[in-house]
């Protein structure tokens, strides 16, 4: 099966499971991949399922041993994990409750999961910390783009025109109907109305750009646009390659963005 033309800022490449992506101007700051359908990962697999058995593959790829590939409880809010160099690593199981991680440490491999909601990848070029968010609608609403970007800053050191961003598969604006209750969770969450007029469209029914949101906000926070990269594959027109909850309802597998901080 062909997959679907990307963006010239990124790739497809062959993993021993499979096709996965890559964004080649990320690829040089930090090793990272983002899987397609080739990979099962289904959310709460636990030692011995035989899910688990793709999270083993995902830690082979990434060049950690799996109780390094780092995995969070996803509850659509903005707190973020910090694992330092040298310090404790989070469990597996049970995973911290959070949607988000910043990391300076290279034996960790930095794991979060979708099948529609955007997985954010961001890296530093000049510290060499890396972050990985998990942003469906509340998380946008949230901010978890930022807030990880902010831990980075403060844990790390980061300045916002130093990271490189990229956003893998997710639901897009062409899929993805909301209802006004989204609306009312925008201007509750403080966003100005000139956003909200650039993240929603009213036609037949209501959509949500979740791309631009968090672009936008990444942006507000000081990193420059011609940094954030985006796949912009839609989940839901692509369900060839990618899950969709949308599409598919329960009992699906998820997709997973992964980055690791290098070496240096």
């Amino acid at each position: 099966m062909t997959p679907p033309p990307l963006p010239p800022d990124f790739r497809w490449t062959v993993e021993p499971w499979g096709i996965a992506l890559v964004c080649e101007p990320l690829a040089v700051v930090a090793p990272h991949l983002f899987t397609t359908r080739a990979l099962t990962l289904r959310v709460g697999a636990g030692a011995g399922s035989t899910e688990e058995e793709g999270w083993g593959a995902l830690a082979e790829s990434m060049g950690v041993t799996e109780p390094h590939l780092l995995r969070l409880r996803q509850v659509h809010g903005r707190e973020v994990v910090t694992v330092r160099r040298g310090g404790p690593v989070p469990p597996v199981s049970p995973a911290p409750e959070a949607d988000a991680f910043a990391s300076d440490d290279p034996q960790c491999a930095l794991a979060v999961r979708g099948a529609d909601c955007v997985p954010l990848l961001i890296a530093d070029r000049r510290t060499g910390a890396v972050a990985a968010a998990h942003a469906g609608w509340r998380g946008t609403m949230a901010g978890t783009a930022v807030a990880a970007l902010n831990t980075m800053r403060e844990a790390f050191g980061t300045a916002p025109a130093d990271v490189v961003v990229a956003l893998g598969p997710s639901i897009g604006p062409c899929c993805y109907q909301v209802g006004q209750s989204v609306v009312e969770a925008c201007a509750a969450a403080g966003h100005v109305p000139a956003q909200a007029q650039r993240w929603f469209t009213r036609g037949a029914d209501l959509r949500l750009d979740l791309w631009t949101a968090n672009v936008d906000q990444l942006v507000a926070a000081g990193v420059p646009d011609a940094q954030v990269h985006q796949s912009r594959l839609c989940t839901a027109c692509h369900s060839e390659q990618f899950f969709s909850y949308r599409k598919e309802g329960e009992g699906i597998g998820r997709l997973a963005g992964v980055i690791r901080a290098r070496e240096r």
